[in-house]
């Protein structure tokens, strides 16, 4: 719950941090309040539709469930909505003044951007910890244990929801605005593609925030929250006789959260190209994690556990939960050379795009199939090193580094 807290609050020092910067002459503010009043004006609408279904849903859980399944539901959606909301605020100030600190040099500009995503992260990641840490310990006073583990599921419930209508909404609302501004723009009007006199063009912007900055922020809080609570039930199911197989999820979390905000301490240190920089600070936030993640193993399995009869040392549960950051160093590096412009999957896209459409589609496939391989590859390879029994510690530390 501390972790969680001091991550909430750097989160919103970083907010300070990022609106005390120069948003720029007034014709970058004058476009900057027309995305956000349209992003307010779609939220609103959002929240509106997602209020009554939620309604519905909490009345027939507290009627057919349980009343703390039904509450925790209340609090996962409140929780998601409030991350996603809070980063596409942050996000919309944050673009203005990563344009104007652009002008200035690279590293200024990297570093507003960078701080804008990381309080989107942090915001996700203390949200969710601190939702699911409070809501258990009062749930277990109040109902017992094992109530208050099933009544989890409502929590997880609720988040979903908000992520299912915040990604599918905002994606398809961009896409549509993104559509509509090539074909009249572009196509018509013969404009650029991010001309402001296009109106599409500020919809398409507006559409960005609400599906790329709220929509992902809610649904990363969704897969945060879901694997960690994954974590508890599969701890509780199976290793009901060690109280520690419960708190270790909610420890490691709270470490990495510790080791995310090193990295965002990096990025603002260091200087340099935007890759290699981004990079440092996921090895740094990995390496901090690591370490930290050593005596919290000990100490809460000093005598090691007991799994389907075999006794597992502190050391090998210790292992379990490293395979989680060298999995998430493993799929950024993965990612990096399907992605980025100095490799050949991106060069053979851009290549047959030279002979037309068709075949840009179908090398496009082609290379998104590919790309899927390797991953899975490496997730089974991790799986088959003798930690299959110990899968439970490794899905928060993935997703919590995942997330960002």
């Amino acid at each position: 719950m501390l972790c969680a807290v001091i991550g909430l609050v750097f989160a919103f020092f970083l907010i300070i941090t990022v609106i005390r910067r120069s948003p720029g002459n007034e014709k970058m503010q004058e476009i900057s309040a027309a995305v956000q009043e349209g992003a307010k004006a779609y939220l609103h609408r959002q929240v509106v539709t997602i209020s009554a279904i939620a309604v519905i849903i909490f009345l027939l859980l507290f009627r057919f469930k349980d009343h703390p399944t039904a509450i925790g539901f209340v609090i996962g959606a409140f929780c998601s909505l409030a991350a996603g909301y809070i980063g596409m605020r942050i996000a919309v100030l944050a673009n203005v003044r990563t344009t104007q600190a652009a002008s200035v040099t690279r590293t200024a500009a990297l570093r507003i951007a960078f701080n804008g995503g990381a309080v989107t992260g942090l915001l996700v990641v203390g949200l969710a910890l601190l939702a699911v840490s409070i809501f258990y310990t009062v749930a277990e006073q109040m109902v017992g244990h094992a109530l208050a583990v099933r009544s989890l599921v409502g929590l997880a419930l609720g988040g979903s929801l908000i992520s299912v209508f915040a990604r599918l909404g905002g994606g398809i609302y961009t896409k549509a605005a993104d559509v509509g501004a090539d074909l009249v723009g572009k196509i018509e009007k013969g404009l650029e593609e991010d001309d402001p006199r296009n109106p599409a063009t500020i919809a398409d912007n507006v559409g960005d925030n609400v599906g790329d900055c709220a929509g992902m922020a809610a649904d990363v809080f969704e897969t945060y929250a879901v694997s960690l609570i994954g974590a508890i039930l599969v701890g509780a199911l199976t290793l009901a006789a060690e109280p520690a197989a419960i708190i270790y999820p909610f420890v490691l979390g709270g470490i990495s959260v510790l080791g995310a905000i090193c990295g965002v301490f990096f990025v603002n240190i260091a200087g340099g190209k935007p890759a290699p920089v981004l990079m440092g600070a996921v090895i740094t936030n990995a390496l901090i994690s690591a370490i930290l993640f050593w005596p919290a193993t000990h100490y809460l399995f000093p005598e090691g556990i007991t799994i389907s009869g075999v006794v597992r040392s502190p050391t090998q549960l210790y292992f379990a939960s490293v395979i989680g950051l060298v999995m998430t160093a493993v799929v950024v590096a993965i990612t990096n050379y399907y992605t980025s412009m100095r490799y050949r999957p991106v060069q053979k896209i851009a290549h047959a795009s030279e002979t037309g459409h068709a075949t840009n589609i179908i090398a496009g496939l082609a290379v998104g199939q590919h790309a899927t391989a390797l991953p899975v590859g490496f997730i089974g390879r991790s799986s088959s090193l003798g930690w299959r029994s110990f899968s439970l510690f490794i899905s928060p530390v993935c997703t919590e580094s995942r997330s960002r």
